[in-house]
């Protein structure tokens, strides 16, 4: 093992973070969640999806400018620290590594749900069991292993959504196939209208599209072992609104055009729907596949960041000391040790209550991932005032529309922080938080008094 001051290996390639970039912003809120959004907004989910992107576009260079200024594995804890305090940064990093422990025991769960579609008398804890084994021991190994894995997951993903785009366009434009005579881009606007239920009815939707978006920020857990990073992860902060253009708004404005959006069902994935009447054969085993490796990749996204996190935590004394350590490849073993503990409680919870335990836990997640963006844009602000003041810096790479763009975003996600308490199954999370950061805030003060004695 080596010693706390050990630096991470910079083995993440363009690539690798290219990829990883990809596959954050693409997971089982695209391929499942966006049915029931459909259903509740019709086209106008179009719409929310660019609102959404347009406030993670300004997240993401407002996080882009701060990596290019210091490329570090804590990322937005460490510059909430430097920035905002001791106090926002210990919440942040506590919060980041809490929201991906959670989101963690979700992807387990879905896991386990969707082995099921093929093999519905195996018990929905045993392949979430396998999938944490097997992703907590490539996560033990050097980080190009996790670049490598996160590399074709993230291609997967990426060429079921094009192939859909493709698909459907020829579908749409030569009138092909069984969809062909009533495939159009007219079905956006001729079944009640683009707002069919309304702006209130697209405003509703905010908290499924934001749910979705969720992981975006990953690229900047990876900083800290990207080599060449000035020039990498501008690149990939700069493509986030290209893949929302393509992923999310290309792929539903697709869907809704092959078939109206009122014959698709809230419970079935569109992808699966529209493939079926395509005419790929067994589409529904197909979009399975690529849901459980959505589902696998963002759960060793999970194992990956908080690996990072809790090591850059014990890093600047507020975490463990044990989970300061690396081992000989270079990868905080420790901490992927605790979080593979936590996370079989998501194993156990699939045991206990399997039905309820996906919903639980999804929304709980929300908790840590409106405040780690919330406070990316806040350090952000304070970041370009240290400049201003010549107490830092000043980074290459910059957020347009600043400090402007930080305020209206910050008041974009307390709105949607506050719909959460419009839907029983999301309210949960309102629950969570201040019980969350309450026990932030004695944990913090124990560890000030420890420092003091």
């Amino acid at each position: 093992m080596s010693q706390p001051g050990s630096d991470l290996s910079r083995n993440l390639r363009n690539r690798h973070i290219q990829l990883i970039a990809i596959g954050g912003t693409i997971g089982t809120g695209l391929f499942l969640g966006s049915a029931k959004a459909i259903h509740s907004a019709g086209p106008a989910l179009i719409l929310a999806y660019a609102l959404g992107g347009v406030a993670i576009f300004f997240i993401m260079r407002a996080l882009g400018e701060l990596l290019t200024y210091r490329p570090v594995a804590g990322s937005f804890a460490t510059y909430a620290d430097e920035f905002c305090g001791p106090l926002p940064g210990f919440i942040t990093g506590w919060s980041y590594w809490f929201a991906w422990v959670v989101t963690g025991m979700a992807e387990l769960t879905a896991i386990g749900k969707y082995v099921a579609f093929w093999y519905p008398a195996v018990p929905q804890w045993l392949p979430a069991l396998v999938a944490l084994l097997a992703l907590y021991g490539s996560n033990l190994l050097a980080v190009r292993v996790f670049g490598e894995l996160e590399f074709w997951f993230a291609l997967v993903k990426v060429v079921t959504i094009v192939g859909l785009i493709v698909g459907g366009l020829a579908v749409i434009v030569f009138h092909a196939g069984d969809l062909g005579a009533s495939a159009s881009f007219a079905n956006l606007w001729s079944h009640g209208g683009f707002l069919p239920f309304g702006i209130l009815g697209m405003l509703l939707t905010m908290q499924i599209v934001m749910f979705a978006y969720e992981g975006v920020e990953l690229i900047g857990v990876t900083a800290g072992e990207a080599q060449n990073p000035s020039v990498v992860l501008p690149r990939a902060t700069n493509g986030i609104i290209v893949r929302i253009l393509i992923f999310y708004i290309g792929a539903v404005l697709i869907v809704m055009s092959l078939v109206p959006w009122n014959e698709l069902s809230p419970s079935v994935s569109p992808f699966v729907f529209v493939f079926e009447k395509i005419g790929v054969p067994a589409a529904a085993g197909i979009i399975n596949v690529v849901v459980i490796t959505a589902a696998t990749s963002s759960c060793n996204s999970g194992i990956f960041s908080t690996g990072r996190m809790l090591w850059s935590l014990a890093q600047r004394g507020q975490g463990p000391r044990v989970f300061a350590t690396l081992n000989r490849e270079r990868v905080p073993a420790a901490a992927i040790h605790a979080t593979a503990v936590l996370l079989l409680i998501g194993v156990a919870l699939n045991y206990v209550a399997p039905e309820e335990v996906f919903t639980w836990v999804t929304s709980v997640a929300l908790v840590g991932t409106f405040w780690t963006w919330g406070i990316i844009l806040v350090s952000h602000r304070n970041y370009r005032r240290a400049v201003a003041a010549g107490r830092a810096a000043p980074a290459p790479f910059r957020m347009p529309g600043a400090p402007f763009a930080n305020w209206v975003v910050l008041a974009f996600l307390v709105a949607v922080s506050g719909m959460l308490a419009l839907d029983a199954g999301t309210r949960v999370a309102l629950y969570v938080a201040p019980l969350w950061f309450g026990l932030l805030a004695i944990g913090y003060a124990l560890m000030r008094r420890r420092r003091a004695a």
